[in-house]
């Protein structure tokens, strides 16, 4: 019984002291934050079109009008 707690602890050990999934983390944290600049940045460049056409609109409309 004391040797399979042993072999239990190693085990754990060496688990602790592995770190191939901290990898896996940061990669889903950077691919949030992307993901999230890029939403803001659609919101934004959204806003900036739309101004953009109605500002071509108006003009239009002034020309032929």
């Amino acid at each position: 019984m004391k040797d399979l707690f042993l072999n239990l602890y190693i085990k754990f050990q060496i688990l602790m002291d592995r770190d191939d999934g901290q990898d896996m983390i940061e990669y889903a944290l950077l691919v949030a934050m992307v993901a999230l600049g890029a939403v803001a940045g659609e919101q934004r460049l959204a806003g900036a079109l739309n101004t953009a056409y109605v500002n071509i609109s108006a003009r239009f409309t002034s020309l032929v009008g």
